[in-house]
């Protein structure tokens, strides 16, 4: 499995997929057709890391739609100009389809044609949407959702990611990445078609400066005793038949290897926590639906709120590409079985050894997951408290529900998995966490400011 796993192709998974978000935030049309988007990518089986800016481009162009007609906050990039009385709801539905269309419909990256499902998906948005506005509010937003919408796609459309990246097959020196034994293919750059990674490696961000704004120090020198503990700590806790990891660190590292893409899982936490915020409200009988403190919309609220998540876990994902490539550092496998010249008298080689979880193929430090959770659980505990509980489900483990007392233990979890995967070593998970959670701070900082 990969830090940024495949989404599955199996209509199985595709149905259960739509039964559990279905108990998730069903309230409005910018959570529903967050969900059109993940189904959309399970069924395409978009890779989880071109998956982080597909999430983006369409919560985007959601979020400018809908903020470009209330006008509450600094844009992302469209400048509020919508109508005063268009529909918000029609904008947001009609911004997610146009961007989706593009992706998955017809003429868009992926065969077959999603496009007679997304239509389905648009007129039930506008048979709801129809129950409490008139014709004209939604005939305006929907023409405002893609005016947003075509400027997104036009100003992303330059991001690098159409581009025929380097063939990359790593190095053969001690400490470099090189294609493993078990790798699926055998360079990053032969994966199939809209599924290749080191387009991200020099991508435009969403938000921070540049891929190199947080780039870590590195990993650590394979003489120091900071390595041989990483080394030790994943040959023993990392292999396959390892009798030191619990059979619940198995459990939790095979769950977060698994599933549908880390997007979807910060994605669905976020709509279950906003479902419960809308739960409270109604709870106090605040029918005008508005934010209490703010004034502002829950449609824009929710906007601002998933926008948020995806941009920075987008950010994020650049980043630990920039990184990787920049370090090139061998994965665990390689290490343990080759490192018998390594000039470390704490390591010791096992050319047999081989780790619970398949290897990646593409350079181990720092570990993508930890980038992605790390920028996550930053801007949800921002949003919903650190202390938050919250429980997270996978569409191929099923049966096996992870609760958590605070956005730390899940981080800390999501890291002790990566470990004990054999796939990663420790320092990677450390400072993957912290690039996470510095482009999140980042993101909160610079963008979505509140306009008087």
């Amino acid at each position: 499995m990969d830090d940024f796993r495949p989404m599955r192709r199996a209509a199985a998974f595709a149905i259960f997929f739509i039964f559990a978000i279905g108990t998730a935030a069903r309230a409005d049309e910018v959570t529903t057709w967050n969900e059109v988007l993940f189904r959309s990518g399970i069924v395409a089986g978009t890779s989880s890391l071109n998956m982080t800016r597909f999430v983006a481009l369409v919560q985007v162009a959601v979020f400018d739609a809908v903020n470009g007609i209330e006008g509450r906050y600094t844009p992302i990039h469209v400048a509020p100009a919508g109508p005063a009385r268009a529909s918000t709801s029609a904008a947001a539905m009609q911004a997610a389809y146009s961007i989706l269309s593009r992706l998955y419909g017809q003429g868009g990256l992926f065969t077959p044609s999603q496009q007679p499902t997304l239509d389905a998906d648009l007129a039930a948005s506008l048979a709801r949407i129809a129950r409490h506005d008139t014709d004209a509010a939604i005939a305006s937003g929907r023409a405002w959702g893609q005016t947003v919408a075509d400027a997104i796609w036009t100003w992303r459309s330059t991001d690098g990611f159409s581009l025929d990246p380097a063939t990359w097959v790593g190095f053969t020196t001690l400490g470099q990445w090189r294609p493993t034994p078990s790798d699926p293919y055998p360079s990053p750059a032969m994966l199939p078609k809209g599924n290749g990674y080191p387009q991200f490696v020099t991508m435009t961000p969403w938000s921070i400066p540049s891929p190199s704004q947080f780039r870590p120090g590195g990993p650590p020198s394979l003489t120091s005793p900071q390595y041989a503990r990483d080394f030790n700590e994943t040959e023993l806790m990392g292999r396959q038949t390892s009798t030191s990891r619990s059979s619940d660190q198995t459990v939790y590292s095979w769950f977060w290897a698994t599933g549908t893409s880390t997007s979807y899982d910060w994605n669905h936490v976020a709509l279950s926590l906003l479902e419960g915020r809308r739960e409270d409200r109604d709870d106090r009988d605040d029918r005008d639906d508005q934010d209490d403190s703010r004034g502002t919309s829950t449609l824009l609220r929710n906007a601002r709120v998933l926008a948020t998540l995806d941009i920075a876990i987008a950010d994020a994902a650049i980043g630990c590409w920039d990184a990787k490539y920049t370090y090139n550092f061998w994965r665990p496998i390689t290490a343990i079985r080759e490192t018998a010249d390594d000039g470390n008298p704490a390591t010791t080689p096992d050319p047999a050894w081989t780790p619970l979880i398949t290897a990646p193929a593409h350079p181990e430090y720092p570990s993508a997951h930890s980038c992605v959770s790390g920028a996550a659980t930053k801007v949800l505990a921002h949003e919903f408290g650190e202390r938050t509980h919250f429980d997270i489900t996978t569409d191929l483990l099923l049966g096996v529900t992870r609760s958590y007392q605070s956005f730390t233990d899940a981080l800390a979890e999501v890291k002790n998995a990566r470990v004990f995967a054999g796939i990663h070593f420790r320092t990677s998970c450390d400072d993957g966490a912290m690039l996470g959670k510095q482009v999140a701070e980042y993101v909160l900082d610079h963008n979505f400011q509140r306009v008087r």
